[in-house]
């Protein structure tokens, strides 16, 4: 019996607990947060697992709640007449019920927004979306918001009681929140962020020294980390052993040009072998003369991610094309996420870009002209982006590179975005045209045309040739902070034909949409998102190389090209 009266109390208790908890919510809030949450079940660019469509739906519901609160605070402080307490129980009691609906309407349509995705990359269909995972990991990223966001405000109210024995009321509570807030700011970033950092600065330090078993220096000379190179293989780093490792087999190419082939060069010099930028750019030209690399027909300059990772999809296909007749360099600046590295030094991969690429175009425009390689660029994500960065055309306008190859650019890139902002009336933003196409093309899965799209009439090449790789549905180049509040020009017909049809414009919601799909840029399927395929590696650098320079060269016409993409891509 005196069991059954204390479960009945903790019952209660609790009962009334939730009923205050429920009443200090604001509905105006809840209602916004709820729509917030709907909105960001709809589709965009990346498909969603319930994981990150959780943690999505969490952020949005906070911002929609917040946003609803910071509208009551601005109602009450403009003293407009409010509701009676009978009114506001029944608009909470009519909120609830709309939200409920709202919420379980839009959880049911997922799935098909999901698959309206999914079916534009070509992946299988999937049954559900996992309702009660997504709600709840949902709530729980809410509580979290909210949890943070009364701790504030309790302890700028607390502060601003203390400060009105010394000042007006309305200036205490500003004075009280200002001064919560700059502390808030100083232990977020003085003692929480730097901590994070450096954790993961120790995690990816330990990821980069990471040697697996069944990986060995490479034998071949004519690779960095060998007995012969200036850079040791301890000295290369997880990514960069992974890309010498990965050099295409001479036997396959031999196998597949049956007038002959070479064995390419790749060489790579991590972070750990020169203290400075310098003493890598030094190591990096030091490298290229011992294996000759000069009298090859084609030099790369591959400007690496922010974690040293060059896509093999972009050096495979280059090795083919040139059938074994190149010699790509790449030099490390850091082993961190490339979000990472340009948050804590935005500068530092443009500057080794730029010294790597200024030791060795110095040493190649001294060399004879008739028998020097031709001089490229490459770059993927922020390596594109410091590519681009490593050269002013106006330092090399009299004696230029050949061209670029740039792929998945993020959007502040400078060349990148000016061909896109100054592209021609008519064409789309995500496959613009810049003036006539003598010097910038663009090109995605289907080339430099799309089904739908007039057919392209590019003037002939000029002596310099950049291409940009890019996909429509790749949220790490089409991301921006302005879709919070303006419909993105990629959005609007005709659009990109790896986008569902389903995608919309939502306000502050399609910009958070946007952040969690470069979270998952990768996880789609190779050719869509940040994924680029070697196939589509192959049109490009077709287009980059000026083979009209190479008499001597493998023929690519129609058939060969089309036979190489299929080998490519029968070899994922």
């Amino acid at each position: 019996m005196h069991h059954e009266r204390l479960r009945d109390v903790i019952r209660r208790r609790l009962m009334r607990a939730g009923a205050s908890a429920l009443r200090s919510f604001c509905t105006t809030g809840l209602i916004l947060g709820t729509l917030f949450f709907a909105a960001s079940l709809t589709p965009s660019l990346i498909p969603r697992g319930a994981i990150v469509q959780g943690v999505l739906g969490g952020f949005a519901f906070a911002v929609g709640y917040l946003t609803g609160v910071m509208l009551r605070a601005a109602w009450r402080f403009l003293t407009l007449p409010e509701a009676s307490p009978t009114h506001v129980r029944r608009a909470r009691l009519a909120a609830t019920v709309i939200c409920l609906v709202i919420a379980i309407s839009f959880l049911q349509l997922a799935s098909g927004w999901q698959n309206g995705v999914r079916a534009a990359m070509d992946m299988d269909p999937v049954d559900g979306v996992r309702s009660f995972r997504i709600v709840g990991i949902a709530l729980a990223v809410f509580a979290l918001c909210i949890g943070l966001a009364r701790l504030f405000i309790l302890t700028g109210h607390a502060l601003a009681r203390l400060m009105t024995r010394l000042m007006p009321a309305r200036v205490a509570a500003l004075a009280g929140f200002t001064v919560v807030a700059v502390l808030v700011w100083t232990l977020a970033n003085g003692l929480l962020f730097s901590g994070a950092l450096r954790m993961a600065d120790s995690s990816f330090r330990q990821l980069d020294a990471f040697i697996p078993d069944d990986l060995a220096a490479p034998a071949n000379p004519l690779l960095s980390g060998s007995a012969q190179s200036h850079v040791e293989w301890m000295e290369l780093g997880r990514t960069g052993r992974n890309f010498v490792s990965g050099v295409t087999p001479f036997d396959r190419l031999a196998a597949f040009h049956a007038d002959g082939a070479t064995a390419p060069i790749r060489l790579y010099v991590g972070l750990a072998a020169g203290e400075t930028i310098e003493d890598r750019a030094r190591l990096a030209l030091a490298e290229l003369q011992r294996t000759d690399a000069f009298e090859r027909e084609m030099l790369v300059i591959a400007t690496p991610t922010g974690t040293g990772w060059i896509d093999p999809s972009a050096i495979r296909a280059l090795e083919y094309l040139t059938a074994g007749d190149v010699a790509t360099v790449a030099v490390q600046y850091s082993y961190m996420a490339s979000w990472l590295t340009l948050l804590v030094e935005p500068e530092y991969g443009a500057d080794s870009a730029r010294a790597v690429f200024t030791k060795i175009y110095d040493y190649w425009r001294e060399l004879p002209e008739e028998s020097r390689p031709k001089l490229y660029l490459h770059g993927l994500s922020l390596g594109a982006m410091n590519s681009d960065l490593s050269a002013d055309l106006f330092d090399v306008i009299g004696d230029p590179y050949q061209g670029a190859l740039w792929s998945g650019p993020p959007f502040p890139s400078r060349t990148w975005n000016t061909a896109t902002r100054e592209r021609l009336p008519g064409s789309p933003a995500w496959l613009p045209r810049f003036r006539d196409g003598a010097v910038i093309r663009f090109a995605n899965q289907n080339g430099f045309g799309d089904p739908g799209l007039p057919e392209r009439d590019f003037a002939p090449w000029g002596p310099l040739r950049i291409v940009y790789l890019q996909y429509a549905s790749d949220p790490i180049t089409f991301f921006s902070p302005e879709t919070a509040w303006r419909r993105p020009d990629w959005l609007r017909e005709p659009r990109g034909p790896d986008l569902s049809p389903q995608l919309r414009w939502i306000p502050v919601v399609t910009m958070l949409q946007l952040l969690a799909d470069i979270t998952s840029a990768r996880a789609a399927p190779l050719g869509y998102g940040h994924g680029y395929a070697p196939e589509h590696y192959v049109t490009a650098w077709h287009a980059v190389i000026d083979f009209s320079l190479w008499p001597d060269g493998p023929d690519w016409d129609g058939r060969n090209l089309e036979r190489l993409r299929r080998h490519l891509a029968d070899g994922r």
